[in-house]
């Protein structure tokens, strides 16, 4: 290439650009990836080996002269009005600004929940959504005749003829037992819990978990109560855990979501995956223990349930009950989202009003 009549060609392309536009064209013809300095730039190792270096500075000499052209009508272009450069974007107008989104605030208790119990050597783990019956009931030591099992209380999944989905599913029973077949219903997960079962047949003791997650049964939609929610389970086996090692364990959820003057209280109870059970309850946030229309003029918001895991479900899931124990707790995020942040009705949560989610 001649690079004197490129040169020539460059002092007659920069006498012609008289907007922003032109300019960057200009740039790209002569500095753009594939632009005529390139295309020299590639020509060098092609030429013998004496005239390598005498070109290469030419070719050094003519990228500094268009960059110096183009900062130059730069600087007239910007002191030109935005009139005479036709074309142009006058960048000192202010932008168009964007409406930046945000978590949903249950996703923010979610998270805030999620990174206590972390914080606690807790790891989270997440399970399907479409759960067999034995993991949702039968290995949690629900029976047969418990009542969370009718089709009234659970979302059964049906196959293609119509009735209940099965299918043979080889289920894992302790060491020692034989291993059976049997036709397995599917269903929606009425609980986290089922987490539970699979994650005490994939780890050994010791561990802890935290599992987060959305759960659905058929409930009337009302200000407490909708057929899909979300719920966090959490358990943690080990040698000699205590009930004291799960109220400790509680006692500092409680007081970072709710604040350090909050106190507590466990009510005996039954859950057939815990024994011993309780449940969990706070002074009233609102009247601090007062006595007020949100808590019943009680004094006490309940939180969540809990309880020292059964041998039967360690048995289930082959682990020795004899050298291991557990606890495990489970709490609805809803619930704890509206004690937090005072909201009487659950479906604001799932109505997509802006107005609503814009506070959090």
């Amino acid at each position: 290439m001649d690079l004197n009549a490129i040169k020539a060609q460059v002092d007659w392309d920069i006498s012609q650009v008289s907007s922003i536009q032109a300019l960057e064209e200009f740039r790209l013809k002569y500095l753009g990836r594939k632009g005529i300095v390139a295309e020299l730039t590639g020509t060098i190792p092609t030429l013998p080996k004496e005239e390598r270096g005498c070109f290469g500075q030419e070719v050094n000499v003519l990228k500094n002269k268009v960059v110096s052209l183009i900062e130059e009508r730069q600087r007239s272009l910007g002191a030109m009005p935005v009139q005479a450069c036709a074309g142009s974007v006058d960048i000192g107008m202010p932008g168009i600004a964007q409406k930046l989104g945000q978590l949903h605030p249950l996703t923010q208790v979610i998270d805030e929940i999620c990174g206590i119990f972390t914080k606690m050597g807790f790891c989270i783990v997440e399970g399907p959504e479409i759960e067999s019956e034995f993991n949702n009931f039968t290995g949690l030591n629900i029976p047969l005749e418990h009542p969370s099992r009718d089709a009234f209380d659970t979302f059964y999944l049906k196959d293609n003829a119509g009735s209940p989905g099965q299918c043979v599913a080889k289920r894992s029973l302790p060491e020692g037992d034989q291993v059976t077949t049997s036709p397995e219903k599917f269903l929606l997960r009425s609980h986290t819990s089922p987490v539970q079962i699979r994650a005490m047949k994939s780890r050994k003791p010791p561990f802890a978990v935290i599992v987060p997650g959305r759960v659905y049964r058929p409930d009337a939609v009302d200000a407490s109560h909708s057929f899909m929610f979300h719920q966090i389970e959490g358990f943690l086996v080990d040698t000699n855990i205590k009930f004291s090692d799960l109220k400790g364990a509680l006692e500092t959820f409680a007081k970072a979501v709710f604040g350090e003057d909050i106190k507590m209280r466990f009510r005996p109870h039954f859950f057939p995956f815990t024994e011993p059970s309780a449940e969990v309850d706070i002074s009233c946030i609102i009247c601090k223990g007062r006595g007020c229309s949100v808590c019943g003029r009680k004094g006490w918001l309940e939180v969540l349930g809990s309880g020292m895991i059964h041998p039967n479900v360690f048995k289930h899931v082959g682990i020795d009950s004899k050298k291991y124990t557990g606890f495990a707790f489970g709490m609805g995020i809803e619930r704890i989202a509206m004690l937090k942040y005072g909201i009487n009705d659950i479906r604001l949560f799932f109505e997509n009003d802006l107005r609503f989610l814009k506070q959090f």
